[in-house]
């Protein structure tokens, strides 16, 4: 095959078509831009989720002397010395357990000071009104029920609070968002299949009699559909890099300058580079891929060869 007659005619083919070949390169841009940014979104969730999940703690409330007038599971009274000091004991005999602290009432106090000193309800409140806790840090977040099953409802404690259930919200949310960002993607790329079956029929069929004529002397079937598959091919590869350039400057705007969230938003840990650059070769090898398959098997029904 002589490679220069099949680039004429991928030049000609996407000369012909010029505005249905801009909206293949539209719908496939737009669609793998929703494919890396969903890829990119699951691999900021997991990041998030290694940074915060190895920072939460589980706290063991324990009964002060306002809570045993007002709160049924503190029906008993305050906690006692014997209690706090059987509850400490337990938890450093458990083995999903990496470290304790105790916090007292004075503590307590002190850091809601420091956190809601300008709310209303801090200048009312004194120390003896604050809880004891016990800040359990432990080797899997996921062992959370170990210590609820162990605590909940034990004389002395009030409740057992896991920090990983507000978090677990948050990564609900965050994977929602990305579901739906992978219907709409699914979406687009079903548009752009399509826009690349009817560009390649279109080109096809406005160049019927030269396939014809090839026909006649003899070229084989993969001889007459290559310009028409390297043509789509060409147009996916085009918008492949338009979605991967699109991915780039995202990410050096929303996260390093521009919004600079890096900068404003301390608390996430954002993905780097290099879970960028990794997706880049996935993007432009489906752009290439995905058109040269769509354009292949039309061809093979609309030109019968």
């Amino acid at each position: 095959m002589r490679a220069q007659f099949v680039l004429s005619e991928i030049g000609v083919g996407l000369r012909r078509n010029l505005t249905m070949t801009f909206a293949v390169i539209v719908s496939v841009a737009l669609s793998l831009a929703l494919f890396g940014g969903s890829l990119l979104m699951s691999d900021q969730v997991s990041t998030m989720k290694g940074y915060w999940y190895d920072k939460v703690n589980v706290s063991v409330f324990l009964c002060n002397k306002s809570d045993a007038e007002s709160d049924p599971n503190c029906a008993k009274g305050a906690v006692t010395e014997d209690q706090k000091k059987q509850i400490m004991s337990d938890l450093d005999a458990m083995t999903v357990v990496d470290k304790v602290v105790y916090e007292s009432q004075d503590e307590a106090y002190k850091h809601y000071k420091e956190q809601f000193g300008d709310s209303p309800l801090a200048s009312s409140l004194t120390p003896d009104q604050m809880q004891e806790s016990y800040r359990i840090k432990l080797k899997d977040p996921e062992k959370y029920q170990v210590i609820a099953t162990a605590f909940d409802g034990r004389d002395g404690v009030q409740s057992v609070q896991d920090q990983k259930g507000i978090l677990d919200n948050l990564f609900e949310l965050l994977n929602g968002m990305n579901w739906a960002a992978r219907a709409v993607m699914a979406l687009m790329l079903v548009v752009a299949l399509m826009l690349i079956v009817n560009t390649v029929r279109v080109s096809a069929f406005s160049r019927r009699r030269e396939t014809g004529i090839m026909r006649l002397v003899g070229a084989s079937g993969f001889y007459i559909q290559a310009p028409f598959i390297m043509e789509a091919a060409v147009a996916g590869l085009i918008g492949g890099g338009v979605a991967c350039a699109f991915l780039v400057i995202a990410r050096y705007f929303i996260i390093d300058h521009g919004l600079a969230l890096s900068e404003k938003l301390n608390l996430i840990n954002f993905i780097g580079w290099d879970a960028v650059l990794t997706k880049l070769p996935l993007i432009l090898a489906t752009s290439l891929l995905m058109p040269a398959l769509a354009a292949f098997f039309a061809l093979r029904k609309y030109l019968k060869v």
